[in-house]
């Protein structure tokens, strides 16, 4: 069931799709009705099973479910997956690659892949104050409290040295 994202608990899980490119204004009404969609229908069997998403920076996708008081079975991640690839083909970005790293720069967010983002840090045109998104949390509370923090206070710090 689709429910505000408030409604979801701390311990829920939490996954973060980063998009290659920014999302063009255009395409967001399109896109969240369709993640509102699969949500809906997503283990719609299950009435106590609840998830919510957020679309952020016009960019990120964050998808939560209560997987404490519902869990997930293998399936259910393979429904997600297959609708993540959906989105994919029919707007032509990757949100699957986790070997690319996004990164505030001034008040633009970045999409580079390890080797370019290792240059920047290098040539100084990051810091260790940048911000950066970790898109690897796994639950809620990490979502609110570690997606979006200095480099230096998260597990790309290792890079600055």
């Amino acid at each position: 069931m689709f429910v505000n994202f408030d409604e979801i608990p701390e311990d829920a899980k939490v996954w973060v799709y980063p998009s290659s490119r920014k999302f063009y204004p255009n395409e967001i009404p399109e896109i969240e009705e369709k993640i509102k969609t699969f949500i809906a229908e997503w283990k719609a069997d299950d009435a106590s099973f609840k998830a919510s998403y957020q679309f952020l920076y016009n960019r990120f996708l964050v998808i939560t479910a209560d997987d404490i008081t519902t869990p997930l079975k293998n399936s259910d991640i393979d429904d997600s997956v297959a609708f993540i690839l959906s989105l994919q083909e029919t707007y032509e970005v990757a949100l699957l690659d986790r070997m690319n790293i996004c990164f505030k720069q001034g008040e633009f967010v970045q999409y580079k892949d390890l080797k370019d983002f290792k240059k920047l840090l290098k040539n100084k045109a990051l810091t260790g104050k940048s911000i950066i998104f970790d898109n690897l949390i796994t639950t809620k509370q990490d979502f609110e409290n570690l997606w979006e923090i200095p480099i230096e206070e998260s597990w790309y710090s290792r890079f600055l040295k």
